[in-house]
């Protein structure tokens, strides 16, 4: 079982360097960092986790730039967006982010990608129609394959669409950087089946269904699809850092688990840290 943290950077919380090395010495695999660009005032989507939208989403800073301050600090810990709102940017300059972002950490990039939930979001980045953001999403993964493994990239599709383009560097990671896809069962299973390195199960619980019930329907699909689940693997966001169900979730067949951090300075979080080693 491999272990991660994420959490929302910002001005009031630890600092992502501080906070790389603070993990990186007590042997966590993996930090994540979520990103929002922007909240619309006008609020028409309900927030997922139900009732008021938490600040930390208004104040959350740009991912790649987190992580990159991250990577400059450490040589072990993987680094990952939990999740990328790839709806939201442009595919050619996010090939350059993660490849760019994949070279200078040394190949220790994890592609953390989602369609996203806040519509309003969306649109102000010219997605109009929120029920086409899946289809939208998978062009652009599509789109940024293409330029990661081609030296001459082309790409031409219903949303996404350019001639031969050059692009570097190219992922220290070969093939790429592994994607792992964000999303419910069984449709988020399905894309993570369709393009992905790994799946990031989210909204099993709202959805009438626990992790458990999820798991073995995941692994017939994966057999559906002529893949077997090591090809892909499950990593589980906990929003409770005081989980009492690792070994019942390894047996169950997940990789890695992610704790999910405040955003507060270091005198709160590098306890929670040694209580998570130690435990």
């Amino acid at each position: 079982m491999k272990f991660g943290i994420i959490i929302f950077t910002t001005e009031y919380s630890i600092e992502p360097a501080e906070l790389a090395i603070a993990a990186e010495e007590r042997g966590i695999e993996s930090l994540w960092f979520p990103e929002h660009s922007h909240i619309p005032l006008s609020r028409l989507s309900p927030f997922p986790g139900g009732g008021e939208l938490p600040k930390m989403y208004y104040d959350v800073f740009d991912p790649f730039v987190a992580l990159g301050a991250a990577a400059s600090v450490t040589t072990n810990i993987m680094i990952g967006t939990g999740i990328c709102l790839i709806v939201q940017r442009d595919p050619i300059q996010l090939a350059k982010e993660t490849s760019t972002l994949d070279t200078i950490s040394n190949g220790r990039f994890l592609f953390g990608i989602g369609a996203g939930w806040n519509a309003d979001e969306m649109k102000n980045h010219g997605t109009n129609n929120f029920k086409e953001r899946f289809s939208l999403m998978n062009e652009r993964v599509a789109a940024i394959k293409s330029i990661w493994l081609n030296e001459r990239a082309s790409f031409s599709g219903d949303y996404v669409n350019f001639d031969k383009i050059v692009a570097y560097p190219k992922p220290k990671t070969k093939p790429h950087p592994p994607i792992f896809v964000g999303g419910g069962f069984p449709h988020g299973a399905r894309r993570a089946l369709q393009y992905g390195d790994a799946w990031m199960p989210s909204g099993v619980s709202s959805s009438g269904m626990d992790i458990y019930e999820v798991l073995p329907r995941f692994r017939q699909m994966a057999a559906e699809f002529e893949r077997t689940p090591d090809e892909v693997p499950v990593t589980y966001f906990n929003l409770d850092p005081n989980i009492k169900e690792i070994n019942k979730l390894e047996d169950a067949g997940v990789e890695r688990v992610v704790f999910a951090l405040p955003s507060k300075k270091r005198d709160i979080i590098l306890p929670i840290l040694d209580k998570l080693v130690k435990s």
